[in-house]
């Protein structure tokens, strides 16, 4: 089993990637020197260069000489340069799974896991714990607006930690209390199939504390199935929902408008706050009940909680909303399921009733296009205007038929739909093609954000 003792170096290949820039901070604040290197430097890796980290940007063998431990990103393949070099040295070499316990051990672990929605629910337990005075130490997988961070160490017992599932991440961490917020086949370069998927969250359901509650979603259907085996073997799940009837917490009386989306929170049918949210979208009052019903198991009122979430802000690159420049509003959005699309879609259609919806979708990965094809050509439905930029490989090789004009032949049988091969590209057919009053939704995992910085710039 890893331990970790103070004074040790620990080593990140990939330092720069979501969780492991969040691992990084933990272990900075908690007095480790930290050392990693990444293909390319960002605001993570800044932060952290800021902060005591040594950053190397490029992958060299001698950076991880005189480390005690290598963690590595799971894109890092097993003849990676840094990789050989450290098993040369006989410096042992982990990946977040294995690592998590020894972060998390003594700590009370609050995991929040689900295809979609773990990001947004788990930033919103951390801020009503903050608000709550709780002092919770946290990670999550973007950089919440209301702190500015993506991981900290705070005084209070508690671990808010976003369960991620891909590479079996989340079977490393033993929850206290555990968040399902849904169950749908993803990451199809590591569940080849939708049964994989489901054994992968029981697998985390089994490995919560024999008396953890585990709050999960009704409304859906593979959630509800793992919450109720979970309750014939171990009892204490606490459901909730808005369609389900049947679920312990419901958001029912949803209203939207241009600022805001409110709903009313029962329990067993008992009135008990009054929601008031700033994040748009059906999605996000389903995501801030999870929150709710969650911080009430750490000794937070509903009332308390719905106080402190009339003040949350989305995550970056959960519909955030980037600017606006001519009557057109930008939203950045790191949707990149077929599922994620048609909510955001949906949640902008409900916010702005008047607007156009333009949509630019980034694909991600090939193995995700090709395992999800039909469903993404129905995802965008809702929207006026597509606009498809070429596949973000990500880590994988191309497969033949799988491009983005292929995928724009296809979708045209369900609307105005165009191929741009480029940033600029993309840029130049909203200044000419797009009218006041719209919304421009840019759905990307990669780097087509940056398409909004250049349309809000005025340049190319």
């Amino acid at each position: 089993m890893l331990q970790l003792a103070p004074g040790q170096r620990i080593h990140f290949i990939g330092i720069g990637g979501a969780g492991l820039s969040a691992i990084a901070r933990i272990l900075l604040e908690r007095g480790y020197a930290v050392s990693g290197s990444d293909l390319r430097g960002s605001a993570l890796t800044a932060a952290l260069a800021e902060n005591g980290a040594r950053v190397y940007i490029g992958h060299d063998a001698r950076y991880v000489q005189g480390a005690d431990i290598v963690l590595a990103t799971s894109a890092a393949p097993p003849d990676h340069v840094e990789i050989e070099a450290a098993e040369a040295q006989a410096i042992p070499i982990f990946k977040r799974q294995a690592f998590m316990a020894a972060i998390l051990r003594d700590c009370d672990t609050i995991a929040v896991a689900g295809t979609h929605g773990k990001t947004t629910t788990t930033s919103m337990i951390i801020h009503i714990l903050q608000r709550a005075g709780k002092d919770p130490s946290f990670i999550v997988g973007g950089i919440m607006a209301n702190t500015d961070r993506n991981a900290g160490v705070g005084k209070g017992p508690s671990f808010v930690i976003e369960a991620d599932e891909y590479d079996n991440m989340f079977h490393g961490l033993y929850p206290n209390l555990a968040v399902i917020t849904n169950v749908e086949h993803d990451h199809p370069d590591f569940f080849k199939t939708p049964a994989q998927t489901r054994a992968a969250f029981q697998t985390f359901v089994n490995t919560m504390a024999p008396d953890g509650p585990l709050v999960a979603c009704a409304d859906d259907a593979e959630t509800l199935s793992i919450a109720e085996a979970r309750q014939a073997d171990e009892g204490n799940v606490t459901t909730y929902g808005i369609h389900n009837a049947a679920a312990e917490w419901r958001a029912t009386d949803l209203c939207f408008d241009s600022e805001t989306v409110k709903a009313r929170i029962s329990h067993h049918g008992l009135p008990r706050a009054e929601l008031r949210l700033s994040v748009p979208g059906r999605h996000n009052v389903l995501n801030a009940l999870a929150a709710l019903v969650a911080a009430s198991k750490r000794g937070v009122s509903p009332e308390e909680s719905a106080q402190a979430l009339a003040s949350f802000r989305a995550t970056a690159r959960r519909f955030e909303i980037r600017g606006e420049r001519d009557g057109l509003i930008v939203v950045d959005d790191y949707a990149h399921h077929p599922t994620e699309i048609r909510v955001n879609i949906e949640a902008a259609r409900l916010r702005y009733p008047e607007h156009q919806i333009w949509a630019i979708w980034q694909p991600h990965t090939y193995s995700r296009v090709q395992q999800f094809w039909s469903g993404f050509l129905k995802a965008f439905e809702g929207a006026d205007r597509v606009l498809v930029t070429p596949i973000y490989a990500a880590r994988e090789e191309p497969l033949e038929g799988i491009t983005g004009i292929a995928l724009v032949k296809a979708i045209s049988a369900y609307g105005a739909v165009a191929y741009t091969p480029t940033f600029d590209d993309a840029v130049e057919t909203l200044r000419h093609s797009a009218r006041a009053p719209a919304v421009v939704l840019i759905f990307s995992a990669g780097d087509a954000n940056l398409i909004a910085d250049r349309f809000l710039a005025g340049g190319s």
